[in-house]
Formats: structure tokens, sequence, C-alpha cells
């Protein structure tokens, strides 16, 4: 068996993703072998900082690539597989699960992955990082187990050295404002070289219908020392936790609202809507009203202090009521849904989209925008970039929807680069792997269609790559 998993690229092929006409795969391959090996930037994703602060051996490769991915559970829960078989914890705990078990039912399942970006990833996982070149099904689930387990018992597998491995040169993480932001300072301090930043999420101080708002304005109130349930008390609660994020190399914040929807109330409408809000007394509508406020006074603290406001709106969240009873939010029942982002986004752009002093990045999940909505604000708003095809469209296919949608109205420059937003960290160098060769593949087409020199395509293959996404997170 030994022999069987010797290294090997029966998963995955060296031209994968690249196009099937000869001309344009030769340009693909060229314009691949300038950036392939160029450091990784991943500026907005949700790994746990604990991981590199603390670089204790990654637990079995069940508790480390299959309970926490939701892209993975969410596709065996949909074929009728209980999360609790998958070890997935829930609200009560982790479930009494046997990690070698649970592999096997994924091994057993896994041609549900054909076809799919996860499948991309995986096979990358398996193959490059632990050298595994037989296909995972029933009858290699136990060989691949012990051979991924053997290896992250090894120095070799502990955080600090696959991110070095991965030659990650930076990785930003998720936290929230109640966050103590301890392993961020524990990393700054251990004289380890990697760079592993956070980027400000302060959703559950500001959504009204999180379940934890009211619990998290004390949580703010606490580690600020601000009275959170005034407006002036809560604005100063922000801007003195955005300062202590930017001490830990934060440059930017991240809002995940259920739409784009923005507002600009004067001062004491505000304080009055706050007010409302935080007493309970708000209705649907207003929360609504104070996220979008609220987004429009992180851009003007953004104005401020520097910070990059990246906008994740689109989503609805916790779709299946009883799952998210029973385990909790992120657990792979997120809908995408339709979004409005020109009349949304008017009033936080008539108050800051013309001031060079503001970088915002909006996402969607609304396909159907990107032409329509998003290219044309983007080509026109000097603060406004569009972020990459996330989430559902992290995939070969929506990265080229994305390019063939926006580059015409948008171009490349007022896009960002690309960023794996994962919690899968073995992910990371797959991902990136994607998106470069899926923006090879396409700057080939142009040149073969003699609308792009080469060299002009070289320059445009480094900087989706890796330029576009420092300058815009200002690394």
């Amino acid at each position: 068996m030994a022999d069987t998993f010797q290294k090997g690229t029966s998963l995955v092929h060296e031209d994968r993703l690249f196009p099937a006409n000869l001309d344009m795969r030769d340009i693909a391959r060229r314009l691949y072998s300038e950036v392939k090996d160029l450091p990784i930037i991943s500026p907005h994703g949700h790994t746990d900082p604990s991981w590199f602060a603390n670089n204790a051996p990654f637990g079995n490769p069940a508790e480390l690539l299959l309970a926490p991915d939701h892209y993975i559970y969410r596709m065996l829960y949909g074929q009728g597989i209980s999360l609790d078989a998958l070890g997935v914890p829930s609200k009560a705990g982790n479930p009494d699960t046997d990690p070698r078990e649970a592999w096997r039912i994924f091994a057993e399942n896994y041609y549900l992955f054909r076809g799919t970006p996860s499948r991309l990833w995986l096979d990358h996982v398996f193959n490059e990082v632990f050298g595994l070149s037989e296909p995972l099904d029933g009858s290699t689930a136990d060989a691949y187990y012990d051979v991924i387990n053997t290896a992250l018992q090894s120095d070799a597998y502990r955080p600090r050295a696959l991110f070095d491995r991965f030659n990650i040169e930076l990785l930003a993480t998720t936290e929230c404002p109640t966050d103590t932001l301890d392993h961020h300072k524990t990393i700054q301090s251990s004289g380890w070289g990697g760079r592993v930043i956070s980027a400000y999420r302060p959703d559950a101080v500001i959504d009204a219908d999180h379940e934890r708002f009211q619990a998290a304005l004390d949580e703010f109130a606490d580690i600020t020392g601000e009275e959170t349930r005034s407006w002036t008390g809560y604005l100063a609660a922000h801007r003195k936790r955005r300062e202590d994020f930017k001490a830990i190399g934060t440059t930017s914040s991240d809002h995940g609202h259920p739409t784009a929807f923005t507002a600009d109330l004067g001062a004491a409408e505000a304080e009055a809507l706050f007010d409302k809000v935080v007493a309970g007394k708000g209705t649907a509508k207003d929360h609504e009203l104070f996220r979008g406020q609220m987004l429009t006074e992180m851009a003007r603290m953004s104005v401020d202090d520097g910070l990059v406001l990246q906008i994740h709106p689109g989503s609805c969240r916790n779709h299946n009521g009883p799952l998210f009873q029973s385990h909790g939010r992120d657990k792979g029942a997120d809908i995408p849904m339709q979004t409005d982002y020109v009349h949304a986004l008017r009033p936080l752009l008539n108050a800051f989209g013309n001031d060079p002093r503001l970088s915002i990045i909006v996402f969607t999940l609304d396909e159907t925008s990107y032409s329509r909505e998003l290219a044309p604000l983007a080509g026109h708003y000097p603060a406004l970039k569009l972020g990459p095809a996330w989430w559902f469209h992290d995939s070969p296919e929506g990265m080229r929807r994305f390019r063939e949608q926006t580059t015409e109205t948008a171009g490349f420059y007022n896009t960002v680069g690309f960023n794996d937003d994962t919690r899968a960290f073995l992910s990371i160098p797959a991902r990136h792997d994607v998106a470069r060769r899926v923006d090879c593949s396409f700057l080939a087409r142009l040149v073969a269609e003699h609308r792009l020199r080469e060299d002009e395509a070289q320059e445009l293959a480094r900087a989706l790559a890796y330029d576009l996404a420092k300058a815009a997170y200002k690394l």
C-alpha cells in the first residue's frame, strides 16, 4: 500500500483549467509560468489565528479537512448524511463521532464532488500537500487517513511550517470588535516571520437581527470602556477598536450585511434610530436602516483611519431554521439572493464615493448584477472597486463569468485580484492556483484574438495574481 501512495500527478493534471485550443493553451502556459510561484496574498479569510499563535499540530484528517469546511459537508448533508455523522460540532458541542468513520463516509461519497471546485481544491491538497496520487474512494479511505494523520503529527505540518511552505506573504483572519486579539499579539511577539493580520468585522454589534446583538453590545462596552448604549459612546467604541485592530496590522473592515443598502441620515435622526434599535423597539425596517446607516458611518471612519471598507452582501443566512437552532451559524445553509446595488449604494457613494481617501471593495453573490450594476459603478466612482468572484462563485466558471461580465466596463484595474475567503487553511494554495490558471486562460484568449499583446497579458497576469490585492488592501 505504501507504494500506491507515493507522490504522483494522477489527481491534478498540469494543464488543468487551460484552454482546449492548443494555441491558446500554449499562451496560457507561458503566462502561468510567470505567476505560478508568486507569493500568496490572502487579504481576507476566516482561518483561526490561534493556529499560528500556538503552532500546535493540527488534529486528525476529519477534524482538519472535513468538519470545518461547509463547502464539503453541505454537499453531503444535501444527500441526507447527518452533520453528526461527519463530526461537525453542534451547539451542544462536538458529537461523539469516530473521526475515521466520518472520513470513510466522506471518502465513500467523494464522487458527489465531481465537477465542483471543492474537488479541484481537495485533489490539489491530497496530491501537492500530502503526496497522494490514488483517487479517494471507499477502498482508499483508510490509507488516505493514515498518510494524512501521520503527516499531521510531524513538525513539517504544523501551521507555521505550512504557512511558510505555501509561500504565503500575508494572511488576514477576521475578528469581531469584542475579540481581545490576544492570538495576534502572541504571533507578533513570537519572533516568527509569518505575517498574520486581521479584518474588523463588526456585524454582531451592528446587526440588531443578530442573535447576540444585545450581549455583544455589553461586551463591546466592557472591552472599550465606552458607553455603547449611547450613540456617541457607541461610535467612540468603534473608533477605539479600529485603532486596536490597526495596531496588529489590520488594513480593512468587513461587513456581511444581508443587503447592500446604505443610508446617510442627519446626526439627530441617526441617534434617534440608534436609541430605538438598542432599546429593542425597532422594526425590521428600522434594523435595515440602521445597518445601512452604519455602513456610511464605517465609511466616514475609514476616511479618517484609512481602513479599506469591504461589503459582502446578498446572503440569506441560516436559511435552514431547524439546523440553525441545533448547530448555529455557518453550517452550509446560507443561500444567495437577488441584490440591488445602484440604489442601495447611492447614499454612501454620494457621501464618500468621490473621496480619494476612501477605498470600498464590493462583493456579490448575485452574478446578474456584474455587467448591469457593479461594473458600471466601479468604472465610475474613484472609491469603488470590485471584489473577486465570491463564495458560491469561487469556481472556474464563476471566475470566468466575472471577467467576461466586468472587464469591458470596469477593466482589470478596478478589480482587486483574488482572495480566498476560506476557513480551510490547506486549500489556500489550491484556490489561488485555480484563480491564476483561470485568469491566465482568460488573458490567453485576448492575446489569441489580438486584443492584447502578450507582454501586456504578462503584466496583467502578475497584477491579478499579486499586485492588485496588495495595493487594494494597502499591504
